[in-house]
């Protein structure tokens, strides 16, 4: 590759909640199973199946009553949001060994800048170390794609699965990509994929003819037009800045998950999870907030944010948590949820927290300045 070229890796875990599965019961490594729904009844849908249960037919998302008819003696793992905390910190741990400009992509998936490393090793190279250092050292296995943008990268991943490397060079980008069905393009919604097929665009390469422009304009702006464009032609962003979320007005971290969540418990660990995030963001840069809020989007794609001021700035971890679990309890209704996070907003640094002290409020106040500044 051109010096002027980057070496982008896209790094993603197979099946990972399957994979965390099998390290905490290695019996599970020759069985037929999925993790999500219930151990104790056939309720509920399938969060990940391993790539035994795939070929039975057995996907995301599924009706576990579905999936086994398709399989009667399926095993079924129940999820454990601690346990993949835990082997996602030590993948990105692991992946910081290779490369300072990482940038995460989910709990499963990381961008990693190798062009640095790629001076003293070859690329193919240093991804067969990773992907067997990975599996050798954490059992955690993974596919790797390496292109010269974040997109093609992300989309070179997706090719091999499970354990494959691809390299998706700008030359390659037509024999590639140009042929992979359109629902298999990165950034195109489920809403959005079928439409375009029923304007005749089946695949990435008809996307980009120019001839079906005018048709694609109908369902989508000329920005967001352009914008896939640039992504399948490689003309993409590839830069990948650690602190790209750095000091902001606001903090906020939300997921998608793999599949509808409709309880209670389970959506709000994973609320209280983006909030562990923005909070250790918060605390690490010195800041303090005034306002919290939540996001909920369901399955057919509403979006609610509500949120709550407080009378004072605050870092307060437990203050937080308790108006986040208020606004959740308040305003979720058990529907079924595809998305969720936090928000922290009207946000300053301590340093230029400013208080008005009169002989009225000196006494609350130097509490509280010393409950802010004391030592996390």
């Amino acid at each position: 590759m051109k010096n002027n070229v980057k070496i982008i890796f896209h790094i993603d875990l197979n099946a990972f909640f399957c994979s965390c599965a099998v390290i905490k019961e290695p019996y599970l490594k020759d069985k037929v199973f999925v993790v999500g729904g219930s151990s104790t009844s056939r309720r509920g849908v399938v969060s990940t199946s391993n790539y035994l249960a795939r070929k039975h037919g057995i996907h995301s998302a599924m009706n576990m009553n579905d999936a086994f008819r398709l399989y009667p003696k399926l095993v079924v793992v129940p999820i454990e949001f601690k346990l993949y905390r835990k082997y996602s910190h030590i993948f990105f741990e692991y992946l910081k060994t290779y490369s300072d400009l990482m940038l995460p992509g989910s709990i499963d998936e990381a961008y990693v800048d190798m062009t640095e490393a790629s001076k003293t090793k070859h690329p193919l190279e240093l991804a067969k170390e990773i992907q067997q250092g990975l599996y050798e050292k954490h059992k955690l296995p993974c596919s790797i794609g390496i292109a010269p943008t974040l997109f093609l990268a992300k989309m070179a991943s997706d090719m091999q699965k499970p354990m494959g490397i691809t390299v998706l060079r700008k030359k390659d980008i037509v024999n590639k990509l140009f042929n992979l069905p359109i629902k298999d393009m990165f950034g195109i919604g489920k809403k959005t994929y079928p439409r375009l097929m029923d304007l005749g665009i089946m695949t990435i390469g008809d996307f980009t003819k120019e001839s079906h422009k005018d048709k694609i304009l109908t369902i989508m702006s000329e920005q967001s037009y352009q914008n896939y464009l640039e992504h399948i032609l490689g003309k993409s962003s590839d830069i990948i800045d650690p602190d790209k979320y750095g000091i902001a007005k606001s903090i906020s971290n939300e997921t998608t998950f793999n599949y509808p969540m409709d309880e209670f418990d389970a959506v709000f660990e994973i609320i209280v999870d983006q909030l562990k995030t923005s909070y250790q963001r918060l605390v690490k840069d010195e800041l303090v907030c005034r306002t919290v809020g939540i996001r909920l989007r369901d399955t057919d794609f509403n979006t609610i944010t509500r949120s709550i001021t407080f009378d004072d700035y605050t870092d307060d971890y437990d203050i937080i948590h308790d108006h986040i679990l208020n606004l959740f309890e308040k305003h979720y209704e058990n529907q079924p949820i595809r998305l969720a996070g936090v928000s922290l907003s009207q946000i300053l640094q301590k340093k230029d927290l400013k208080i008005d002290i009169t002989l009225f409020n000196y006494q609350e106040f130097t509490k509280r300045e010393e409950k802010l500044f004391k030592k996390h």
